[in-house]
């Protein structure tokens, strides 16, 4: 992320701290995020090499659009965006799934699949 301080030599020393620590927060809060998304992906890989081992398809439709609807009303309720909440499932699905295809293709050829 860049930031610009053209214009900022006029503001209230009150405003930049409160604009500081809103920033903090929000950096707090994408390292949360990241560190969930690691989690997530950790459990992802174990069902990959699950699926993989019983030759389970890579996607599964139903389960994913239930996601998505499940995802849509969490989203609702926590006052976001569900169209934004749904595309940025629709990427991490679409990222679980190539990593499930990578799985399965190393199990099948006998590869030792390299951790993500």
């Amino acid at each position: 992320m860049t930031t610009s301080n053209t214009g900022t030599g006029d503001v209230d020393p009150a405003v930049r701290a409160e604009l500081a620590r809103l920033r903090d927060s929000i950096d707090n809060i994408d390292a949360a995020v990241v560190h969930m998304l690691a989690e997530r992906f950790k459990a992802t890989q174990q069902v990959g090499h699950l699926k993989a081992r019983h030759q389970l398809p890579p996607a599964d439709p139903d389960r994913e659009a239930r996601q998505i609807e499940r995802l849509r009303t969490l989203a609702e309720n926590a006052k976001l965006d569900p169209a934004f909440a749904e595309k940025f499932l629709n990427f991490i699905i679409a990222e679980v799934i190539r990593h499930h295809e990578r799985i399965a293709e190393d199990t099948v050829n006998g590869s030792t699949p390299v951790a993500d």
